[in-house]
């Protein structure tokens, strides 16, 4: 066999696990479900199928999200994707709930006290709630009195959210400019 026969073969095999994983699958696993594709020679693998796609003006691409790649619909097909699991989305978080998340996101590891305070407002049921959607978990416990648990993120987060690590989220800066672009435009900008 040939040794561009051997990077084709090792590139299909790399698109076919992103393609039937569920969830994102790391390097580290494409790795190990074939020896062939060193960790190296990923992310080419990827790019080359991406290339691909795009000549062919495929419906679809590989993304890197929450540590690892998935193969998802491009955004210009969102809303029949969203016909189509109609019934089957997730339930929006809720305002609180966002809040809360966002609380944790940017300040992890953070405590349930640093939390109420920061929102000014109990958020017991919400943190429980994000628990049990896995959007957060335990890290440890903190230097204060009682020693509170902390909470940080998880890769259902970046998941959930469609990034790759903690660092894609913007920065406090970049929102508070946003705001005050929103605030800036007319009533009758707003579409």
């Amino acid at each position: 066999m040939t040794k561009e026969r051997i990077h084709d073969q090792t590139t299909r095999v790399i698109e076919a696990l992103i393609f039937a994983s569920d969830v994102p699958i790391t390097a580290a696993q494409l790795h190990q479900y074939c020896e062939e594709a060193a960790p190296s020679k990923i992310r080419k693998a990827v790019n080359a199928l991406n290339l691909e796609y795009t000549q062919q003006d495929r419906s679809f691409h590989i993304i890197e999200v929450a540590g690892g790649y998935q193969m998802v619909t491009r955004e210009a097909y969102a809303s029949w994707i969203r016909k189509l699991f109609h019934k089957r989305l997730r339930s929006r978080l809720t305002q609180a709930a966002l809040e809360t998340l966002s609380v944790i996101a940017f300040r992890q590891p953070v405590s349930r006290p640093e939390i109420a305070a920061i929102r000014g407002v109990n958020c017991d049921a919400v943190i429980k709630t994000l628990l049990e959607r896995k959007l957060i978990t335990l890290s440890g416990r903190g230097e204060g009195p009682g020693k509170p648990l902390l909470y940080k993120t998880t890769r259902e987060f970046l998941r959930y959210f469609g990034i790759n690590s903690i660092q894609d989220l913007p920065r406090p800066r970049e929102i508070e400019e946003l705001l005050k672009e929103d605030e800036d435009r007319p009533d009758d900008a707003i579409e």
